[in-house]
């Protein structure tokens, strides 16, 4: 089974509720446990746009070559933005792996998607396409591009601080303190 040496995890910045528009979007890049660089970039709250940023964020990096898998805090960024996991898949050709740290409640998740989001039936249908959830350690994740006991084991190997993967975790503290002047703690 292939250890994965390089990886970028993203995570999106803390926003209002009421917040309209742009959510700050950040890449945090590893050179197995070591912190490479960032990337920053925007996403449209609860829209369309997650998975389409997040590869013209890598596509457009100085680390694309180097990159050999992603990993996303969630399925969702900006509220109720889907990634599509299976055309992020194949239009980067990189394997990737969404981490959540509790299993979610998918029919709330999919009364919301449906009854308060434009569009959300259409994500709905995204999200029944995807890899059923599995644990790794304390974590749950879904995969795509990679069989379920590759992604756990990297899920593992990357787990190093907290049981969320170091590419996530510093993506997110880096947002925290873009948006708010200060990290939080891990998501």
């Amino acid at each position: 089974m292939k250890c994965f040496s390089n990886i970028i995890g993203f995570d999106d910045g803390p926003f209002h509720k009421g917040h309209p528009g742009k959510v700050l979007l950040v890449g945090a890049v590893f050179a197995r446990e070591r912190f490479e660089g960032a990337l920053v970039g925007s996403i449209t709250r609860d829209g369309d746009d997650a998975g389409e940023r997040i590869a013209a964020m890598i596509r457009g990096s100085r680390y694309r070559e180097h990159i050999q898998l992603v990993m996303l805090q969630g399925i969702t960024f900006g509220g109720f933005n889907v990634v599509d996991m299976p055309w992020l898949h194949r239009e980067l050709e990189l394997p990737v792996i969404a981490v959540a740290r509790k299993r979610p409640d998918m029919e709330a998740f999919r009364m919301a998607l449906v009854h308060k989001v434009a569009g959300g039936t259409r994500k709905w249908q995204m999200v029944k396409k995807l890899a059923r959830m599995a644990s790794a350690g304390k974590v749950y994740y879904q995969q795509e591009g990679l069989p379920s006991a590759q992604a756990a084991a990297t899920i593992e190997q990357f787990a190093i601080h907290s049981h969320i993967p170091e590419p996530i975790r510093t993506a997110h503290l880096i947002a925290g303190a873009v948006v708010d002047g200060q990290s939080r703690g891990a998501p």
